[in-house]
């Protein structure tokens, strides 16, 4: 307590006495004892009130000895059955958390990492993936303060996440790795990253890229095979070097048949080749066939009919026919997008039809175009025409965000013909390109999508798109640009605009079973996500009698089920909502394929960085003797002797309370019976 509590305390006693004395004693003649008793209660309560208000407190210091903390991070994947076994490297930590010296310097924590990072007293070698970079970051989040020492047993081959040389730890953070595993390097072949699309159409050529990697100091030449479904369909001899460790390879394959195809790249084994797993490497792709008919209704001939049908069929999976506006019903009946080209009065039947089935469909209009007729045939939009032909200029608007454009850009394109006129919209419309009209930008779309409903619809004012085509084949050599824009424009017009209440997300082939995991989102009836429903899962396997049905659980703002027990194969699986009775089916293909085998000596180099990037030292797994000497004789992580000051109040304030309550009870019992009140 300190001196100025102490003086508030003897003011405290003398400003009680002296109220005191004012009450009782001066100008008081009366003697007797009961003055005094009075007095002396007046006084308890007056210095308790006092005491309240000054709250005297003294300081407990506690002296204790902080150690630095000493964190075994061990590797628990399946790679580290390389290098050595469960029991030994136990009773290596074992050895080193026992030893004396170690244990006068550090708090000892330990935790074992893989596909994620727990703390653990036990090791086992069964995860599938090594993420070093996590175990590390999390660690970082954890230890912020004092001084800290990593352990990384492991053998530095990290098959997930960032690459753990290059993490910014914090400056309290040392590593000191020990090597697991063989450090000789051998020679090696293998099959790196394949790139592939996820889908690829039916009787459409697609490309598979792959790399293969040599480590080695001799010259090698080995074949590389592709094949689909057990199928050879592409091979190649290549050649490697010291030099070169490295060679890309490209193939066009053709999709043949329909449904998931699984993708083997092979290359042949080397001479007295020691890890023959990683010479092998597969993926997969699913097949689909998606023709899209697309039907263009005109009464004219015009280069822009032959010009859309051309740009639409640059995709094989689409087809065009052109088709007059008295043709069949069932002509129309069979096109998933409809083209209206330049209408007029002879499209009732086909504006009729757009109206009954509410199919997607996009109009071209121009300088033949009836828009009184227009205008009462549909309720997207009125277009009031002057007559006047005008050429018109575009400006795209860049904006624009309903469906990607990629590359295609109209800067320097020629003028469509139009007529000019107010465009007004009825329905919620986003403009892709508005008009320019000799040089003044006019706040009126020349290009547009109504996006309002369910019934998609786009609109051209200006016929000549023929010239746009053309244009881009001037600027490019090529038709792509122009051809991919309008493919985009197709899949949007093609694309189920309804929503569903229950949304599944996942992904059609898994590389290994840790990463099998599909979400799920439930809505209610008005669209808003419900995390009360009930979703389960029922798993079949394509190939074997497997079967089982389990829960899928809230995370958040999506319900999830963790599949990573599953062995590979293929499995069908179906999504219900039992309190709905909706659900959604899929299939998904798990791959029998293991990034612990694809390396077998241990990566002693990048553990050696990470070593020196953070202020520590490589050591071996034969050389712990060592580590635990120079670590014990560390001047960094000596003890620190620290002091707690703990505040703590003199005197309890409910004693303080019950004091003052006791004395006024007293005092006014006192006066009641002797009659002074």
């Amino acid at each position: 307590m300190d001196l100025s509590t102490v003086l508030l305390i003897i003011l405290a006693v003398a400003a009680a006495l002296t109220i005191v004395f004012y009450q009782y004693f001066y100008k008081n003649p009366r003697k007797g004892s009961l003055r005094i008793i009075l007095a002396a209660l007046r006084f308890v309560t007056l210095f308790c009130g006092l005491l309240l208000l000054i709250n005297p407190k003294f300081v407990d210091k506690d002296y204790f000895i902080e150690k630095s903390n000493l964190i075994f991070l061990v590797d628990q994947s399946s790679s580290m059955q390389n290098g050595t076994s469960e029991d030994e490297l136990t009773s290596t930590i074992q050895s080193l958390r026992q030893n004396p010296e170690l244990n006068e310097r550090f708090q000892m924590h330990q935790y074992g990492f893989g596909n994620s990072m727990q703390a653990t007293d036990s090791i086992h070698f069964d995860q599938n993936n090594t993420n070093i970079s996590e175990a590390l970051s999390t660690l970082d989040q954890v230890f912020v303060n004092g001084t800290n020492a990593v352990v990384l047993l492991s053998d530095g081959n990290q098959t997930r996440g960032r690459d753990y040389e290059y993490l910014n730890l914090n400056e309290n953070l040392s590593m000191y790795p020990i090597v697991v595993g063989d450090t000789t390097q051998y020679e090696d072949i293998s099959v790196g990253l394949i790139n592939v699309n996820k889908y690829a159409f039916l009787q459409n050529k697609f490309p598979i890229e792959t790399t293969v990697l040599f480590r080695g100091d001799r010259p090698v030449t080995s074949t590389v095979t592709i094949s689909i479904n057990g199928n050879r369909v592409h091979q190649e001899r290549i050649q490697l070097n010291t030099s070169k460790s490295s060679e890309t390879l490209n193939a066009l394959v053709e999709a043949e048949s329909v449904g998931i195809k699984t993708i083997k790249v092979e290359v042949s084994t080397l001479e007295n080749e020691k890890n023959t797993a990683n010479n092998s490497k597969e993926t997969a792709i699913e097949v689909i066939d998606e023709k899209t008919n697309v039907v263009i209704v005109s009464d004219m001939l015009h280069p822009d009919i032959g010009a859309l049908k051309k740009s639409i069929e640059a995709n094989e999976q689409r087809t065009v026919n052109i088709i007059e506006p008295n043709a069949s019903r069932n002509q129309l009946e069979d096109a998933d997008i409809i083209i209206l080209y330049q209408p007029n009065g002879s499209f009732r039947a086909v504006y009729q039809f757009l109206k009954d089935s509410n199919a997607n469909y996009f109009t071209v209009t121009g300088s033949k175009t009836d828009f009184n007729f227009v205008n009462r045939s549909q309720e997207s939009f009125t277009y009031r025409s002057s007559g006047q032909s005008e050429e018109i200029v575009p400006v795209l608007n860049n904006a624009f965000s309903i469906f990607g454009l990629g590359e295609f850009n109209v800067d320097g394109f020629p003028p469509l013909l139009g007529t000019l006129g107010e465009v007004e919209f009825q329905k919620n419309s986003e403009t892709l390109m508005s008009q320019q009209i000799k040089g003044v930008n006019l706040d009126n779309p020349l290009f547009a999508i109504v996006t309002d409903g369910t019934q998609k619809e786009a609109v051209l004012f200006g016929e000549n798109i023929w010239r746009w085509r053309a244009q881009t084949y001037r600027n490019n050599q090529s038709f792509s640009k122009f051809d991919a824009f309008m493919g985009n424009l197709m899949v949007y017009l093609t694309a189920n605009n309804q929503r569903n209440r229950l949304e599944l997300d996942y992904q059609l082939v898994f590389d290994n079973p840790s990463m099998a995991l599909i979400r799920a989102s439930y809505f209610d009836e008005s669209y808003q996500f419900d995390s009360d429903a009930k979703l389960s899962i029922t798993l079949k396997g394509k190939d074997t009698d497997f079967e089982r049905e389990a829960p899928l659980l809230l995370k958040g703002n999506y319900y999830e089920v963790d599949l990573s027990d599953l062995v590979a194969g293929a499995y069908d699986f179906m999504v219900t909502a039992t309190n709905a009775n909706i659900s959604r089916s899929g299939s998904f293909r798990i791959l029998d394929f293991n990034p612990e085998q694809q390396v077998t000596a241990s990566n002693y180099q990048k553990m050696g960085r990470l070593a020196t990037k953070t202020n520590g030292q490589l050591y071996f797994l034969n050389n712990i003797e060592s580590f635990a000497e120079d670590l014990s004789n560390n001047a960094d992580f000596l003890p620190v002797q620290k002091s707690r000051d703990n505040v703590v109040s003199l005197i309890d304030f409910r004693i303080l309370l019950g004091l003052m309550v006791l004395s006024l009870a007293l005092e006014w019992f006192i006066r009641k019976y002797n009659g002074l009140i």
